[in-house]
């Protein structure tokens, strides 16, 4: 039967921890594709390339090659042969993703290496229209979301922790920005997917969050436990 369990929600509801910790659970190779369009992002910014510069982002794609490794559980993005997983995390090139996450191609491109690694065998893959375009025949497809300050404080704690000097306030605008940046976007808009479940994260605790999903997912499937 389908196990696939996919994971939408907008920026900062916690997706990638969650989703991260629900395939430890019921091992399942966990997939972040926002880690992708991040690679990408990665990738067009080092080349001075512009999100709207249509033309040069299409003949780029073709000197790009991504590959999806694990080590010890881990998703390693490798962007022709650089291990580049942790450089993708700067807030910038979060940004500039959203912004890369609107062109057709790269929207493309990393399709066809999402449903690449499902097919491989059963994930819990997390993103922004996963359930909708990506995976739509999923077993379980959960919308993650959270109030804007909740997710900006978490992302705030998230960034203090390593060290960086960030300010909450900007935090909440850049979330803000995204949200509206995705769900108004012409191709694979933020939406919920018809026969998604709503879970609203904001006074849940990650374990309570990963628990409730987890059982919505036995519930819709016995096989996953």
């Amino acid at each position: 039967m389908n196990k696939e369990i996919a994971i939408d929600g907008p920026a900062g509801a916690g997706k990638s921890t969650i989703a991260k910790r629900v395939a430890e659970k019921l091992g399942l190779i966990y997939v972040d594709t926002g880690a992708m369009f991040r690679a990408i992002a990665l990738y067009m910014t080092g080349k001075c390339v512009k999100s709207n510069e249509t033309d040069k982002v299409k003949e780029e794609l073709n000197n790009i090659r991504l590959d999806i490794v694990y080590e010890n559980g881990e998703q390693q993005i490798i962007l022709n042969d650089e291990n580049v997983s942790r450089l993708i995390r700067n807030p910038e090139i979060s940004k500039a993703a959203s912004s890369f996450a609107q062109v057709p191609e790269v929207r493309e491109r990393l399709l066809i290496l999402q449903r690449e690694l499902a097919d491989k065998r059963p994930v819990v893959m997390d993103g922004r229209d996963i359930g909708t375009k990506v995976l739509p025949s999923a077993a379980v497809k959960i919308f993650l979301t959270a109030d804007v300050r909740v997710r900006a404080e978490r992302r705030y704690k998230e960034l203090t922790d390593k060290g960086e000097k960030v300010n909450l306030e900007d935090i909440m605008s850049d979330i803000k920005s995204r949200d509206e940046q995705d769900m108004n976007r012409k191709v694979s808009p933020l939406v919920q997917a018809g026969d998604a479940v709503l879970v609203d994260t904001s006074s849940l605790s990650i374990d309570e969050v990963v628990d409730t999903i987890i059982k919505i997912a036995c519930d819709k499937n016995p096989d996953f436990i």
